[in-house]
């Protein structure tokens, strides 16, 4: 920073003709010297070091999952889906996800806990899409893990030891914590909306 004040010091000096040795210069080198304690200076200093900050924060964040849009269901497709859909803003759920897939397994297992996949799927995918990207080992500083990023993901372990790699057992633990939490995914879902989490 101070070799800049000095190059920028010089080049002034030379622009408005300020010869060495010269009595006749004082004021226009007072003023020279005063620009390094401008507020323009002081202001630039400042912001230099937010970016600063800003870039060492940006290094530290995580990317758990690639956030997607989400959309309500439309009013003309949920009146015909009863009090489920309808009260709690569903999502469609489109097609059957891809077989082999997290997403399918979740599909699959839903009706096993009340929940028609083509009901409440869409909303179950809006928010483990934004907590894990529907990945098994997705981990949070927290202490989050897994699809439904259960904290601690110990907690999974009430649906089967092997709670870390399987993605089934996680699905499994979660369909069971958003019953008896919210009673179906897309209260959970709302409750997601409003707060980032669930």
């Amino acid at each position: 920073m101070s070799a800049v004040v000095a190059i920028a010091v010089g080049v002034v000096a030379y622009l408005v003709g300020i010869r060495p040795g010269s009595n006749d210069n004082m004021g226009a080198i007072a003023a020279v010297m005063a620009v390094p304690t401008s507020h323009a200076v002081a202001e630039l200093e400042k912001q230099r070091q937010q970016l600063i900050a800003m870039s060492v924060a940006s290094r530290s964040l995580n990317l758990v999952g690639t956030p997607k849009l989400a959309s309500r269901q439309a009013s003309s497709l949920s009146s015909g889906s009863g009090s489920s859909g309808s009260s709690t803003g569903g999502v469609p759920a489109g097609p059957p996800p891809n077989p082999g897939t997290a997403q399918r397994i979740a599909w699959n297992m839903m009706g096993s806990f009340g929940f028609p996949p083509q009901t409440y799927f869409g909303c179950l995918n809006n928010i483990w899409t934004r907590e894990s990207g529907w990945v098994y080992n997705a981990e949070n500083p927290s202490g989050a893990y897994g699809i439904p990023q259960a904290l601690p993901g110990s907690k999974m372990a009430s649906a089967g030891a092997d709670w870390l790699t399987n993605p089934a057992t996680q699905i499994k633990w979660g369909l069971g914590y958003i019953k008896s939490t919210y009673g179906d995914p897309c209260s959970a879902w709302a409750f997601w909306q409003a707060h980032s989490y669930y």
